[in-house]
């Protein structure tokens, strides 16, 4: 499934969200759909924990 085609289902879900469950249900709909998203990369191979746990600036710890 391309991309654009994913982009398109979110969008539907949360205007249906939005619609039909107000603001907080949108909210709620998005804060799941992010989350769902970071873990399907964790799945996939293409994050690690310690991604999100390093500094950026590797450089720093060497001196």
């Amino acid at each position: 499934m391309s991309m654009a085609v994913v982009g398109m289902i979110a969008g539907m879900a949360l205007g249906f969200a939005g619609y039909f469950g107000g603001f907080g249900a949108f909210l709620l709909v998005a804060a799941l759909g992010a989350v769902g998203f970071i873990v399907g990369r964790f799945a996939e191979g293409d994050y690690e924990l310690g991604d999100f746990f390093r500094r950026r600036d590797s450089r720093r710890e060497r001196r």
